[in-house]
C-alpha cells in the first residue's frame, strides 16, 4: 500500500506543471521577518533556524497538508486541513502576502492569525522552506522505499 501512495505521490508531482521558483538563498535572509513567530526545527530536533513559538513550525511545510503541523490555528487553516489543502510553494507565498486574502479566494473561512504580511519575497522564503526540509509526500517515499529493501 504504501508502495502505491508513494507511486502516486511522485506521479502527481512529476506531472504538476512548473511554476516560477524563488530564491532560497535571497528566502532565508528574508525569513528572519518571519522568526519573530516561527521556527524550522526538524522532528529529531535539530535547530534549522531558531525562532518564535506563536506560530507554527515550518519545518516541511512545503508538501504538507495546511493546518496540520501541532499547533492551534484559526478557523480558516482549520477548514484547510479537513479539506485536506496541501502547500505548495506557491500557495505559501500567496498566504504569507496576504493570509485573508488567500483563505477567501480558496473558498476557507477568512479568520487567520497570521497578522503580518510578507509584501515581497514570498516566492524566496517559500523556496527556502522546501529547501531546509523534504516533503512529507518525499519522506514517506524514502522510508517506504529502505522499508521494502
Amino acid at each position: 500500500m504504501k508502495t502505491l501512495i508513494a507511486a502516486a505521490a511522485a506521479a502527481i508531482a512529476l506531472a504538476a506543471p512548473a511554476y516560477a521558483e524563488g530564491d532560497a538563498a535571497k528566502g532565508e535572509k528574508a525569513f528572519k521577518k518571519c522568526k519573530s513567530c516561527h521556527t524550522i526545527v526538524s522532528p529529531e530536533g535539530e535547530v534549522v533556524f531558531k525562532g518564535g513559538k506563536t506560530g507554527p513550525n515550518l519545518y516541511g511545510v512545503v508538501g504538507r497538508v495546511a493546518g496540520s503541523e501541532d499547533f492551534k490555528y484559526g478557523d480558516g487553516l482549520a477548514a484547510a486541513a479537513e479539506a485536506g489543502f496541501v502547500w505548495t510553494e506557491e500557495s505559501l507565498a500567496a498566504f504569507a502576502a496576504d493570509a485573508k486574502g488567500f483563505l477567501e479566494d480558496n473558498g476557507f473561512p477568512t479568520k487567520s492569525k497570521m497578522t503580518f504580511k510578507l509584501k515581497k519575497g514570498g516566492e524566496d522564503v517559500a523556496a527556502y522552506l522546501a529547501s531546509v526540509a523534504p516533503a512529507p509526500m518525499a519522506e514517506e517515499a524514502a522510508e517506504g522505499d529502505s522499508a521494502s529493501q
